[in-house]
C-alpha cells in the first residue's frame, strides 16, 4: 500500500527444484553482485548479508541446480574469488525475462482489478489468526469515555451491533476513531445462550439473536452456532445439560449474550 493508501499488486519470483525453493530476486541480486565484482565477500557486503550467509545460498544454489551456477576459489578468511559458470549466466538472464514477462503481467492485472481495496482488506480480515472463534469486522459508530475506560459500539454487517468495554489506554494505543474499521474477537466460552426471552430483564449489553444452524453435542459440552442477520455467524459452547433442557435445536431461534468487558477489539 503507498502513501496515498491505494493498494497496488506486487509479487515475488522463485525458481524451484524438487520442492526447494533455490532462486529468487533475492539470490539472483546476489549472483548479479558476484558476477559484476568477482568475489562473494564483497557481493554479500553489497546486498547486505554476512559472506557466511552468502556462501551458504551459493552452496544451496550449486546444490540443488543442474550444474553449479558459481565456480568460486577459496582464500582464506577474506574469502576468494567467483564468478558465475556459463549455466549460471544463463539463468540470470532467464531470470530477468521472466521477471520482466512477469511485472507486465502485474501490471495487467491490476488493470483489469480495477480498485483493489476492498479484496486487500478481506485477504488481511481473513488471515489473521486468532485462538478465539469469533471474530467479526465492523465499523465503530461510538467511543465513550469514562474516568479509566471507555464503551465502543461496533456496527456489524446486518445491522447486528456490538458493544465493547476496553481501558481508554487501549482505545489510545490501537488508534479508535469513529468511522474507522475494527475486529471484535469473543471466545466462544464467554457466549451464553438463550431462549424465550421477550419479558426477561438482563444486565448483559449483548444479546444477538438468530437462528441456530449447528450442534454439536458431547458428552460434556455443546457448541452452538448461531447465523445473525446479515449472515455472520457466533460460536458459544454451553453445557450438554443446558442444551437439553433449553430443547435448542437445529433451525429455531436462539440469543447470544455475552458481557460487554468479554469482547476484545483489534485493528490491523
Amino acid at each position: 500500500m503507498n502513501s496515498a493508501g491505494t493498494v497496488e499488486l506486487s509479487g515475488n519470483l522463485w525458481f524451484t527444484r524438487d520442492t526447494s525453493k533455490f532462486l529468487g530476486s533475492d539470490r539472483i541480486a546476489l549472483l548479479e553482485k558476484i558476477d559484476e565484482l568477482g568475489s562473494i565477500t564483497r557481493a554479500a557486503k553489497a546486498v547486505g548479508i554476512s559472506y557466511k550467509t552468502a556462501w551458504e545460498i551459493v552452496n544451496q544454489i550449486n546444490n540443488l541446480a543442474a550444474v553449479p551456477l558459481v565456480d568460486r576459489a577459496t582464500g582464506g578468511k577474506g574469502g576468494g574469488g567467483a564468478s558465475l559458470t556459463v549455466s549460471g549466466r544463463e539463468v540470470l538472464e532467464q531470470f530477468r525475462v521472466v521477471q520482466e514477462e512477469h511485472g507486465k503481467f502485474l501490471k495487467n492485472l491490476d488493470i483489469r482489478l480495477g480498485d483493489t481495496n476492498n479484496l486487500y482488506q478481506f485477504l488481511r480480515r481473513i488471515s489473521m489468526k486468532v485462538s478465539a472463534r469469533n471474530v467479526f469486522n465492523g465499523t465503530v459508530t461510538s467511543i465513550a469515555k469514562g474516568a479509566v475506560s471507555a464503551e465502543v459500539s461496533l456496527a456489524l454487517k446486518g445491522d447486528t451491533v456490538i458493544t465493547a468495554v476496553v481501558t481508554n489506554g487501549a482505545i489510545d494505543n490501537l488508534g479508535l476513531k469513529q468511522g474507522m474499521t475494527a475486529y471484535a474477537i469473543i471466545k466462544a466460552s464467554s457466549v451464553v445462550i438463550g431462549t424465550d426471552l421477550a419479558e426477561a430483564k438482563l444486565s448483559t449489553r449483548n444479546l444477538l439473536t438468530g437462528t441456530i444452524v449447528k450442534l454439536v453435542e458431547g458428552p460434556v459440552n455443546c457448541e452452538v452456532d448461531l447465523e445473525l442477520p446479515g449472515g455472520n455467524t457466533i460460536s458459544a459452547v454451553i453445557t450438554d445439560g443446558s442444551a437439553k433442557r433449553m430443547g435448542l435445536k437445529v433451525g429455531s431461534s436462539a440469543t447470544a449474550l455475552f458481557k460487554a468487558s468479554s469482547v476484545i477489539l483489534g485493528v490491523s
